[in-house]
């Protein structure tokens, strides 16, 4: 079975996303964070806990267990954010690099078109010119 090629060159955007993320602690613990918050393990762990707590530790588990939940969803909704923002920061800077990279070729391509009119131009000029073409 074929498998397809493995990317060997990131995109710029990603490169410089990564390294800004990597130089500061609190985007890498925030990354960390929201890692764990998004995996099934963290379902996993609160299902447990959540079930032990209420069958075993406490009697009336409801009203320490309805804040510690409000709590924690309050924490996690504002990870959330901070992986849309992430998410939103990363998609104006590949945009931005996407588009100086498409004026670059656009202006490139338009140069190219214009050397070969000039070429073809020339060509026909010496062509129509030439004494054998009589």
């Amino acid at each position: 079975m074929l498998q397809p090629p493995k990317m060997t060159q990131q995109h710029p955007a990603v490169l410089k996303q990564e390294a800004m993320r990597a130089a500061s602690l609190q985007l890498r613990v925030a990354d960390a964070i929201t890692k764990f918050a998004g995996s099934m393990q963290f379902v996993y762990i609160h299902a447990v806990s959540f079930a032990a707590w209420m069958l075993w530790f406490e009697q009336s588990p409801w009203p320490t267990l309805t804040l510690v939940v409000s709590l924690e969803a309050i924490f996690l909704s504002t990870f959330v954010m901070i992986g849309q923002n992430r998410q939103a920061q990363f998609q104006r800077i590949k945009a931005d690099h996407d588009f100086a990279e498409q004026e670059l070729e656009l202006k490139t391509n338009t140069e190219l078109t214009r050397a070969i009119h000039a070429m073809t131009t020339e060509l026909h000029r010496r062509l129509l010119d030439a004494p054998d073409a009589k």
